[in-house]
């Protein structure tokens, strides 16, 4: 399988969400009347979409609002939340900055060292708000906030790094024993990032409850540009989907994949439910919303490294409230709003009564989807031509 690059290397075809477009069903369903709800570590969630773990994405007060929605909204422990007992004044700096001086001032704000109390508080006044308390961090940091995060009541657990595999090498550090650390939780941990086959079946088989698919797709991501290395998301989803279905196959357990970055309208959104996803992980949508800490600016986790920033700030402009970006009314011609009105519209029009069903839509290879008939949109920069 592949093609010829080069005398003796071939290379895998692989496919982004613009290269796509979803085949309507025989049979059609009311919209309405859809189930879009998914399940994890056995509690249900109506909203299939989980705002990411970005500075400028989650907050306290943003994971409330999520999660009396119906959703998840994943608290970074390793951002500014808990290492500044006042954030609100590094977010305005964050805003103030200039594009030239924007890394350069983060990297900075970063070294601040990460506060164990901030944790606990953090994770106690989203629960006090009565919305999950989800938390992500990074391998080095996942036993020890595991603990905390636990003893502070949290719900699910999420250790997130660029590219996270089950056997990792290191002689500078302590590498985290997945297996061990899954098994000694008592909540729910999601592992993430992966997006082949192999990695994603090996991540599955230490006992987590979910598992992130996707490198470098994200908006404020650079780590393609810098380092070279990620799958498009649709073969990623589509393959560690079926590590998914093989592992269930084998072991009766289901562990959900959550495709994580790469989808900024309703319609990529749908495309990674009909790649395999159970459900998806956006955040630059969300840094849009009236409620987001950003300020209607967006950067990745990585982006504050020292040494190798794989992330960069952008502006994506404050647009509209948290209800209309995922419930509407849209304001905006552009899909970027009511994603789950458009979620149940797709799912409707292809006849899938539940995000299962939808994982069987029929895909094609249709790389002429964004442009067939748009040349009106294009010049005048509206609707699928912004």
């Amino acid at each position: 399988m592949g093609m010829w690059v080069g005398r003796g290397r071939k290379a895998r075809r692989c496919y982004g969400f613009d290269e796509i477009a979803l085949v309507p069903g025989e049979v059609t369903i009311n919209p309405d009347e859809v189930d879009t709800g998914w399940e994890i570590g056995g509690k249900r969630y109506e909203v299939p979409i989980l705002a990411a773990a970005m500075d400028g994405v989650v907050d306290t007060k943003f994971a409330v609002a999520m999660g009396k929605m119906g959703g998840i909204a994943v608290l970074n422990l390793d951002g500014v939340q808990t290492r500044y007992e006042d954030p609100e004044v590094i977010l305005d700096k964050i805003a103030e900055a200039t594009p030239e001086k924007a890394t350069e001032l983060v990297q900075k704000i970063y070294v601040e060292p990460i506060k164990e109390k901030l944790i606990a508080k953090r994770i106690r006044e989203i629960k006090k708000g009565g919305s999950p308390a989800v938390i992500s961090t990074i391998p080095q940091h996942a036993e020890k906030f595991g603990k905390i995060a636990e003893e502070a009541g949290a719900d699910i657990f999420i250790v997130q790094a660029t590219v996270t595999t089950v056997t990792h090498i290191a002689k500078a550090y302590k590498v985290v024993d997945f297996r061990k650390f899954c098994k000694g939780m008592k909540i729910p941990v999601i592992i993430g990032n992966c997006v082949t086959y192999k990695v994603a079946l090996d991540l599955i088989d230490t006992g987590c409850s979910g598992l992130l698919v996707g490198i470098g797709p994200g908006a404020a991501c650079t780590t393609r540009g810098v380092l070279g290395i990620g799958v498009p998301q649709v073969t990623a989803t589509a393959d560690c989907a079926a590590a998914r279905d093989y592992y269930f196959k084998r072991n009766s357990r289901y562990v959900p994949i959550i495709t994580d970055g790469g989808m900024s309208t309703g319609g990529d959104i749908c495309k990674a439910f009909a790649s395999g996803a159970d459900a998806v992980m956006v955040g630059s949508a969300f840094a849009r919303a009236k409620e987001a800490p950003g300020r209607g600016y967006h950067w990745g986790m990585a982006t504050p490294h020292a040494n190798l920033p794989r992330g960069t700030r952008i502006k994506v402009g404050t647009t509209g409230t948290l209800k209309e970006i995922l419930f509407g009314p849209a304001r905006l011609d552009d899909g970027t709003q009511n994603l789950m009105g458009a979620l149940r519209t797709s799912m409707g029009s292809v006849g899938a009564a539940t995000i299962k069903d939808f994982q069987l839509t029929e895909i094609i290879i249709a790389p002429s989807i964004q442009t067939e008939g748009k040349v009106f949109q294009s010049a005048q920069k509206v609707g699928m031509g912004k």
